[in-house]
């Protein structure tokens, strides 16, 4: 018996430009594990389609009509509980990225993205990992250093409890360079471009630092780091 072709993901896309929307569409439809199976021109479109769809994932974009993406991330979640939800949009600005998580986002990418960029950050999402455009990397970690300024005594105690820095200390020089740019939010090509070495090479740094840190993203590894100041 032929072992069956696990079943799609089902996607709802959420954006106000027509062309827009029917372009990511017919792009997400040459991956033959992603159906997109609605989508949605503002905030209101987008939780009707959510509640009778039910999908798996929601692309929303954050510059919406009337509701913005963010502020709709609450009852896009109540109306489809079991969905994760990508931001796709063209703000890089730190406290929309900062919102858009804090409101349950599942991850952050910008609408500059490649295709096949995002269809892996898609099945990431749904793998449960948070994932957030290397670009908006560093923004994150200071919107992280920014809010940690306004609780000091929990930052002190969370960075000076005893093992805090072990992870930290256990990594090769190699991989604190590689951290060094994770933090940064360069991509892995860029890595690889800066040290010299291959891009699949960067890639396997990538999967031992995550590893050894003991966290799912590069946001969780770039965040530690900055805990212990590695910039």
């Amino acid at each position: 018996m032929q072992p069956t072709d696990p079943a799609p993901i089902r996607i709802l896309v959420v954006d106000d430009h027509t062309l827009f929307r029917r372009g990511l569409t017919a792009l997400l439809s040459r991956d033959r594990g992603l159906c997109v199976v609605g989508d949605a021109a503002d905030a209101g479109q987008a939780l009707r389609k959510a509640q009778e769809l039910q999908p798996d994932l929601i692309l929303l974009d954050n510059h919406l009509p009337g509701v913005n993406g963010v502020d709709a991330l609450p009852a896009l979640l109540e109306a489809a509980p079991q969905a994760r939800i990508l931001m796709l949009t063209v703000s890089e600005d730190e406290n929309d990225l900062a919102a858009a998580l804090r409101g349950g986002a599942a991850g952050y990418l910008l609408k500059t993205i490649e295709g096949e960029a995002l269809t892996e950050a898609i099945r990431r999402a749904m793998g449960g990992d948070s994932v957030v455009a290397p670009e908006m990397t560093s923004k994150l970690v200071d919107a992280y250093r920014g809010a940690a300024k306004e609780a000091p005594a929990a930052t002190a105690l969370a960075t000076s409890s005893p093992g805090a820095s072990a992870p930290i200390a256990s990594l090769s020089p190699r991989e604190l360079d590689i951290l060094r740019g994770i933090v940064r939010g360069a991509s892995n090509k860029e890595i690889a471009r800066e040290h010299g070495i291959a891009e699949a090479t960067v890639k396997i740094h990538v999967q031992h630092v995550l590893r050894k840190l003991d966290v799912s993203s590069r946001v969780h590894a770039a965040v530690m780091a900055s805990e212990h100041g590695l910039l």
